[in-house]
């Protein structure tokens, strides 16, 4: 699920002016991509019924054994209607601190897409006006396919990496994500996991980047089911114990009540480099709340922006309601959900409970529902990670920040960090956020982004797999 890599570090943070982009130079690699990601929109990756996503993990495979791997060292595992694709690029196993793999994760399913609600056929890619239109061409075939022809250009030079470098797609990463789960219960001993699904450059509407954000951590996704069931009855004896009413009445207290402010490594970082690019007014607001999470009128603040609330700690809020069973008929039952993107280290069932208290009715059940989210950590702030990013960036403009990032979350990084394996969203591409539709309709995405992303890949991968 990529999204945007810290909407409140991209509202406020302004850089310099930058120079200009640098010229790249893999022609044969960016052709590649191009062609990878073209043919990639054809393949319907969607969940369901005519699911072609072990197709497309075949063509990959495909692509890639041609491009120097061995047959044997390119495994696809069928899970369900999906299947996860590992592809291993062997190292010499003389890395200085120790051989433990390097993983690239990404997936290669993409949301439903009606191709009636459509301008183009979702499925069909479409090269327009400097853009690629189709399923996919954000989120994120788009930075799968750069990377897989970075890796075979890769071989292609000769490049030998002193550990082994291991891209891991998944194939139910928008739904399930059991092939996520899988891959992190079999890789749990790595170095660290680049995910390349998240993070990347903001861009403001005149096209000058602002910022760039690593994702070292996110959110644990959760629902949660309030029920309140009643024997009912005629309507034309309204009773005081109504089901409607006492979740409405639940509700009410669920909206009123505010999670306590929250800080890690993370996001302080993030708020730091925020507070030195705003205004005076704005900056003392977030220097308070880093200071003192507990800032109640920083809090404030911060909480009625819908650009910054999800940063300032775990956040719930009512997303359905459902009750009754006849207009003529007092409700036997009444439901709601409430979903809550939950900071990291807090676990899920402490927010459920700290739900049960500020609902205070018994007569109102909160279950946890199964969302296939794990709670995760946050990952430490690595400086080889920062260094080579901010280096790999700088190349291509000078002085744009290069901060720390949290995610709403969720992405496979999270399983991935629940098993130990530090995890860095590190996509390359810069977007303005009038481009970006992933998960809407007419997702596109400019293909000026090529030709840097294999550029930097390049300089990420030969430094970190070192």
């Amino acid at each position: 699920m990529h999204t945007p890599f810290f909407a409140a570090a991209a509202a406020l943070l302004l850089a310099g002016a930058p120079l200009p982009a640098r010229a790249q130079g893999h022609p044969q690699a960016e052709a590649q991509a191009l062609e990878l990601l073209q043919r990639g929109i054809g393949f319907r990756t969607v969940a369901g019924p005519g699911n072609q996503t072990p197709s497309y993990a075949a063509y990959l495979k495909s692509v890639l054994v041609a491009g120097g791997f061995a047959d044997g060292d390119v495994e696809i595992v069928p899970v369900g209607d999906t299947a996860y694709l590992v592809a291993r690029y062997r190292g010499t196993g003389k890395a200085k601190n120790g051989a433990r793999p390097l993983l690239i994760s990404g997936h290669m399913d993409v949301v439903e897409a009606k191709p009636a609600d459509w301008t183009r056929d979702p499925f069909t890619a479409v090269v327009e006006n400097g853009y690629i239109f189709g399923r996919g061409a954000t989120d994120m075939k788009y930075d799968l396919s750069t990377m897989v022809a970075t890796l075979i250009d890769l071989k292609r030079s000769g490049f030998q990496p002193a550990r082994d470098i291991v891209l891991l797609l998944s194939g139910d990463e928008e739904t399930a994500m059991k092939t996520t789960a899988a891959m992190a219960d079999r890789f749990s001993n790595a170095e660290m996991l680049l995910n390349i699904d998240g993070g990347g450059g903001a861009l403001d509407e005149a096209g000058k980047p602002t910022t760039f954000g690593i994702e070292g951590a996110e959110k644990t996704y959760a629902d949660f089911e309030l029920t309140v069931t009643n024997a009912g009855g005629h309507s034309s004896a309204p009773r005081k114990d109504n089901a409607i009413y006492a979740l409405a009445h639940a509700l009410t207290r669920i909206e009123g009540y505010g999670f306590p402010g929250q800080v890690d490594a993370i996001t302080r970082a993030s708020w730091e480099a925020a507070a030195k690019e705003t205004t005076p007014e704005r900056a003392a607001v977030i220097r308070r709340f880093v200071a003192n999470p507990q800032d109640a009128e920083a809090l404030a603040v911060l909480r009625a922006d819908p650009a910054t609330v999800g940063q300032t700690g775990t956040t719930c809020v009512a997303t359905m309601v459902s009750a009754g069973h006849a207009t003529n008929a007092l409700p036997q039952r009444a439901t709601a959900n409430i979903n809550c993107r939950i900071f990291p280290g807090t676990p899920v069932e402490a927010v459920r409970a700290t739900l049960v208290q500020v609902v205070g009715d018994p007569a109102v059940r909160v279950r946890t529902l199964e969302s296939g989210s794990v709670a995760s950590p946050a990952s430490p702030l690595r400086p080889d990670v920062m260094q080579v990013v901010t280096q790999a960036i700088h190349a291509r403009f000078p002085g744009v920040p290069v901060v720390p990032a949290m995610s709403a979350g969720a992405s496979d990084s999270m399983w991935f960090r629940a098993k130990g394996v530090p995890s860095y969203a590190i996509s390359p591409k810069f977007m303005k956020d009038s481009d970006n539709f992933a998960h809407g309709l007419n997702e596109r995405t400019p293909l000026s982004e090529l030709a840097p992303s294999i550029a930097y890949y390049r300089t990420v991968l030969t430094a970190l797999a070192r």
